[in-house]
């Protein structure tokens, strides 16, 4: 019994450190500091992710300056590593997941974040970013908080 425990516990502790590292695995290649700089020539807004988020902890967090435009959004910073990461748009500030769930229906989904270090993500065509206030990031497959900045 105590053997199929260990390895059960073993088991588990592999699984949880393979969900955790196949993110960075996969992941792209982070955007040059010179092309976010780039993108945040052409920025509207900007804002800062911080780690002393409500919703934030040791495991979902960001932190970096994040600039909103027409074209794009572009962070120079980083992100706690993970799956599944999305960029949203909200009409105010949210930093918990239970805020996000709330106004979920109010916010647009501006894509996929695919980079844990710097990162740009393309503003698609009929978004106004001046609509909203803050950009949230969101971990769609496990439901999680990971942080959000205040831009207006």
């Amino acid at each position: 019994m105590l053997l199929a425990v260990s390895h059960g516990a073993v088991g588990a502790v592999g699984f949880a450190a393979g969900i955790y590292a196949l993110p960075i695995l996969i992941a792209p290649d982070a955007p040059s500091a010179a092309a976010v700089g780039a993108a945040a020539g052409e920025a509207q807004f900007e804002a800062a992710f911080k780690r002393d988020l409500a919703g934030s902890d040791a495991l979902h967090w960001g932190e970096g300056k994040v600039s909103v435009g027409r074209s794009a959004v572009a962070l120079h910073g980083r992100l706690a590593p993970g799956p599944d990461y999305k960029l949203y748009l909200a009409p105010e500030f949210v930093e918990t997941e239970e805020q996000f769930l709330r106004d979920k229906p109010r916010m647009v989904r501006v894509g996929d974040v695919k980079t844990f270090e710097n990162f740009i993500v393309p503003m698609p065509a009929g978004i106004d970013p001046a609509q909203y206030t803050t950009v949230v990031v969101w971990c769609e497959t496990f439901g999680q908080f990971i942080t959000a900045a205040k831009y207006r």
